[in-house]
């Protein structure tokens, strides 16, 4: 063969090649939005502004190995700012020509804009004439979903499935350095799920778990595929493998048969996603999934030390401890002005609750046991051992007790905002409880919870938690209170039986 024939075919070998991996790989459009609010003219400072902008953004020294990069051009009123986002398992390569494709895209579809987004399944790009940086977005949400449907029978279940897998892949996802995560769901027997979430890498770690909840709850369920676009974060979920799995680690999680699922087809999108409210079942399958994992772990494992309801409450050295606590009942009878109405602050179903001053200043809750309730020595003693023991954040203090005159009286710290369900239940406090506010509630309820469960030195199951037991202090930080019921594990011991049903029924 010739040399002339022999570059011959090394040229068509390169041009075809070449062109299979610029057509093969070309990013895929998704979605642009124009906000059509304020134009600029051709030939203004903003539009020079926002050309340079794309040029910082989509010039070769821009950030495409970690997928991430915000630029600022020009001064107000003619402030332009920008970022771009790549999704993780991308190469630098399809990062860069990604970006660059935005540009010339963004400046096509949104012409004279002073704001817009275009997403593309391997990176998004926006600008705006407001920071953008930091700033959590969850408004003009874009929803996409596969056209093929669980069975009906089956919709529950395959909820239940991927809501649990998507949750846990956005707590991990918040708590990574990238904010960005991949799981592998491997149903048995049936097709395998693939989940992706991500966040841009400006947010707080409360901003990207919140965005990316917000982003799940929206998410289609009912169909085998579906998707939900904002801002500021995106996830995800595909019965086909959507990503570059050798890019990533991708943990597999084995799930129990969810029902067989149909061929995947084009996603058809539906314009939606706008929610701006997180839904509290969300935050409620939250707690309770970590709740009941570690429940499940304190019941679950081999029992290593027998006891039973009518063992000793006390263990070691906590006589001592107890002791050290025991205050003068005329001193707690001073600081609630001898329990005046005009410091009753509440009242439980054993017993009413004032509000005291000692002489130093110090304010406390006094808890007044009412002899005719429920609640004996026994139990009473129970919960001045397991208070005395516990030093959390959300936990709420003991500072004392007493039992002198036939009074049962314990001592905590004051928490001025009362408890969770004087908001949650008043038609106008509730409006206090913004959505951002109502999930850190929720993740101190599930730190002190986790604390009593695995992290304090005895194992502590509280057995009544209500909305009433969560006190709110003046930050709106949640503390744990009311250990009446509470069983106590010995250090050993990981399993338990009961002979009777204890915590507040139902109405």
């Amino acid at each position: 063969m010739s040399s002339q024939a022999s570059f011959i075919l090394i040229f068509l070998f390169s041009f075809l090649t070449t062109s299979f991996r610029t057509t093969a790989e070309s990013p895929s459009f998704v979605h642009h939005l124009c906000r059509n609010t304020t134009r600029y003219s051709a030939n203004s400072i903003y539009s020079t502004n926002l050309k340079t902008l794309w040029s910082s953004l989509s010039s070769a020294n821009a950030s495409y190995s970690t997928g991430f990069q915000n630029a600022t051009a020009g001064q107000a009123p003619n402030l332009v700012t920008g970022l771009f986002l790549c999704r993780g398992d991308v190469s630098p390569e399809d990062c860069r020509d990604c970006v660059s494709l935005s540009v010339k895209d963004i400046a096509a579809k949104c012409t004279n804009q002073r704001e817009a987004i275009i997403y593309y399944d391997e990176c998004m790009l926006r600008y705006s004439d407001q920071s953008v940086f930091s700033n959590l977005t969850v408004a003009d949400g874009f929803l996409m979903y596969n056209d093929y449907e669980t069975a009906p029978k089956d919709v529950d279940l395959f909820k239940k499935l991927a809501l649990t897998t998507m949750t846990e892949a956005a707590f991990e996802a918040a708590n990574s350095s990238r904010y960005f995560l991949t799981r592998k769901a491997k149903a048995i027997d049936f097709k395998d799920l693939y989940f992706l979430v991500q966040c841009t890498p400006d947010l707080t770690r409360d901003d990207c778990l919140f965005c990316l909840l917000e982003s799940i709850n929206g998410l289609h369920f009912e169909n085998i595929g579906s998707r939900l676009l904002f801002p500021s974060c995106n996830s995800r979920y595909e019965n086909y493998k959507f990503y570059n799995e050798t890019e990533v680690n991708t943990t597999t999680t084995i799930l129990p048969s969810p029902p067989p699922l149909a061929a995947s087809t084009t996603p058809r999108p539906r314009k939606g996603g706008n929610s701006k409210v997180l839904a509290i079942a969300i935050l409620v399958a939250i707690i309770m999934a970590l709740l009941l994992s570690i429940a499940g772990y304190c019941f679950l494992a081999k029992r290593k030390k027998k006891t039973s309801d009518n063992a000793p409450t006390f263990y070691g050295d906590d006589l001592t401890t107890v002791d050290s606590l025991q205050l003068d009942y005329r001193t707690i009878q001073a600081a609630t002005n001898d329990y005046s109405e005009n410091n009753k602050i509440g009242q439980g179903g054993f017993g009413e609750v004032y509000k005291g001053t000692f002489l130093n200043g110090t304010e406390v809750a006094v808890k007044r046991l009412s002899k005719s309730s429920g609640q004996g020595e026994t139990e009473f003693k129970n919960e001045v051992v397991v208070v005395a023991k516990l030093q959390h954040r959300n936990l709420v203090k003991l500072m004392g007790f007493s039992l002198e005159r036939e009074e049962r009286i314990l001592v905590y710290e004051y928490v001025p905002n009362k408890s969770l369900d004087y908001f949650l239940f008043d038609s106008t406090k509730k409006g206090q409880l913004y959505w951002t506010r109502r999930y850190k509630i929720v993740e101190g309820i599930t730190r002190g919870m986790l604390y009593l469960h695995q992290d304090s030195r005895l194992t502590i199951i509280h057995r009544d938690l209500k909305t009433s037991n969560i006190l709110l202090d003046g930050d709106m930080n949640p503390k744990i209170a009311d250990f009446g019921m509470a069983r106590i594990f010995g250090m050993e011991q990981t399993q338990e039986n009961t002979n009777r049903i204890v915590g507040t029924h139902s109405q």
